[in-house]
């Protein structure tokens, strides 16, 4: 899905600079959902090629918010923006290829911009980098590849990776087969609410020892998102 950047991100990272008022005054119209005031404080921004400017513009083109949805516009924003540097940007871009939204379907320039954005650890874009991998879009066709960016997400607690990457274990592709494995990365997306997580959970523990179980679910028990003591 795509990620928007939020008023609070924004104003934090922008109250210091007497330059972005007129962005500070965006975001607040934003937020109290005048989004014809927001879009007349973003819209000169973004043409002088103040880069949140252009990524909150385009959110606006992508939701329809104060404007007509338009996702062909949305995608010129997000791209500005994201040859920037906006990490989000890079994702709602390398998304929008993935899905053919305002631009041809294109999987190599999803890749590309997932890449950019998976580099700088966006646990979005590492997941949705390891689908391709997986199913060879857009690449070489890579399941070690698939696993590596699962990984890199599931471990920060993004619970679609963590499912994903539970598959990946269950099925033997990209890492040795490992039930426990499996089912405690299953067990911490079925915690989160994934679909079909609690599912793929039974199924692997219907496979699995009475010691397997209760092993893996000692290991989803403590298990801590990486940074976390």
């Amino acid at each position: 899905m795509y990620k928007y950047l939020t008023v609070l991100a924004l104003s934090t990272m922008l109250v210091a600079s007497p330059a972005y008022a007129g962005l500070d005054e965006g975001t607040a119209a934003c937020e109290r959902g005048d989004y014809a005031k927001a879009y007349k404080e973003f819209k000169p921004l973004a043409e002088r090629g103040i880069a949140e400017a252009q990524f909150n513009l385009g959110l606006m083109y992508h939701k329809g918010e104060g404007l007509p949805k338009d996702e062909a516009e949305a995608v010129k924003w997000y791209r500005r923006a994201a040859t920037q540097g906006i990490i989000d940007a890079q994702y709602n871009l390398g998304f929008a290829y993935s899905k053919g939204q305002g631009v041809p379907q294109d999987y190599a320039e999803a890749v590309k911009w997932y890449h950019k954005a998976a580099e700088h650890g966006d646990a979005e874009a590492q997941c949705g980098l390891g689908v391709l991998y997986e199913k060879g879009q857009g690449v070489s066709q890579d399941y070690a590849e698939a696993v590596k960016w699962y990984r890199k997400a599931a471990e920060q607690g993004y619970a679609l990776a963590q499912m994903d990457l539970g598959a990946m274990y269950a099925k033997g592709q990209g890492v040795p087969q490992d039930y426990v494995q499996a089912h405690m990365w299953f067990n911490l997306a079925a915690a989160q609410g994934v679909s079909g997580a609690q599912k793929n959970r039974e199924i692997v523990a219907a496979k699995m020892t009475p010691a397997q179980i209760a092993e893996s679910q000692r290991m989803a028990r403590e298990w801590k998102p990486k940074g976390q003591n």
